[in-house]
């Protein structure tokens, strides 16, 4: 579990970075989550993007994709979701 002040030098961090994936209509799927997990192990940090034509309730796929792949929501702002999980190889990002 992340602490605030975590939290706040995560979403500082994460400002500048681009979405690199995006939940349309479709939703979520394994094969998404499975994507995530390799990209996250590699970045530590990243966001994720939900457009407009996805239907489901965006806390519930932040939380989705939180837990199956076993990262810690740093934040949701507007259509974008912030997640953040400690690599066991590329071991980038400090925490305070």
């Amino acid at each position: 579990m992340l602490t605030g002040k975590q939290k706040r030098y995560l979403r500082s961090l994460a400002h500048h970075l681009d979405p690199i994936f995006q939940v349309g209509k479709g939703g979520t799927n394994d094969q998404l989550v499975r994507h995530i997990n390799d990209a996250i192990e590699k970045r530590e940090l990243m966001k994720i993007s939900i457009l407009n034509n996805c239907l489901d309730d965006k806390n519930e796929i932040a939380e989705e994709l939180a837990e199956k792949s076993k990262a810690e929501l740093v934040q949701i702002i507007g259509s974008t979701i912030i997640l953040y999980k400690e690599s066991k190889d590329n071991k980038q990002i400090e925490l305070p």
